[in-house]
Formats: structure tokens, sequence, C-alpha cells
């Protein structure tokens, strides 16, 4: 029998920057693909975004030798469900690893100013399929996207 792990979590990050260029950061693409996409431990092979609603978002790269799936395919597959320029961008997708389903998504990304600042809010909502990297490693993941989306703004 199979069993489907479902955890949901927010994070929340305050930026030195406007609303606009964290929504820039966000949305554009060679600015998304710095830090939602590279990284150090794999290379990616692909990446593209068309940011509307119903567009499609694609990531994938293979796993470099320092990682616990070295030479493995990891790739997402999502949908932008909803966008609101400089306050909310919902995406739903899929992750596999090596070929297989790993997981089920809806990211919602919620901008708000502060003062000068902006204040991000995202909220994770997954289902975890067998073999998946689960609730604990996406946590991680997640922050680390984030802290890196705070280089990229600058």
């Amino acid at each position: 029998m199979s069993q489907v792990i479902h955890d949901t979590f927010v994070i929340q990050r305050t930026y030195t920057a406007t609303v606009e260029r964290v929504y820039a950061a966000i949305t554009q693409d060679d600015k998304k693909r710095r830090w939602f996409a590279e990284g150090d431990g794999h290379v990616v092979e692909a990446f593209e975004q068309d940011l509307r609603i119903g567009g499609i978002e694609k990531l994938q790269y293979r796993m470099g030798p320092s990682t616990p799936f070295p030479g493995a395919v990891l790739a997402s597959i999502g949908q932008f469900h909803d966008i609101v320029d400089n306050s909310r961008v919902v995406t739903a997708s899929h992750m596999t690893l090596g070929g297989r389903r790993i997981s089920a998504s809806l990211v919602t990304l919620e901008l708000a100013p502060v003062g000068s600042e902006t204040e991000l809010t995202c909220t994770f909502q997954g289902a975890y399929f067998e073999g998946a990297d689960g609730p604990k490693i996406r946590v991680m993941g997640w922050r680390h996207l984030l802290e890196r989306l705070a280089t990229v703004i600058g």
C-alpha cells in the first residue's frame, strides 16, 4: 500500500528592497534562474517560464558528484495559477527524480511593503510520494532558495 505524506509550511522573510525589485527577481527569467535554478552541486539542463496564468514553468538539472544522487536528473514542471503584479504568484507543480514522480505542490509567494522593505511570505503545500525528500528537506531547500533570492535582489 502506498502512502502519501501531506505537509504545509510557511516561511517569511524581509528584504531590504522595494516590492517592485523583489517581484522582478521572482518573475524575470534571468533573475529567477540565478536564485531558483542555479547552484552548487548540480548543472542546470533546462529552465524556462511563461509568466502568465496557465503558463508553464520548467526546471531540470543533473545532480553533481557531491550530492546524494550523483548523475540523477531532477525535474519540476509547474503551471502559474495566479499572478498579481507586485503582490502574488501562485504555482502548482510536480517533481521527478530519475524520471520517478516524487511530489506535487502548490506554492504561493506573497509580497507586502513594510516601510521601504518587503516582506515575502512563502506558503508551500506539498504531497510527497514514496522515495520523496519529504517535508524537512523541502523546508531546508526553500529556506536556502529564499536566501539566494536576497543575493539576486541586491
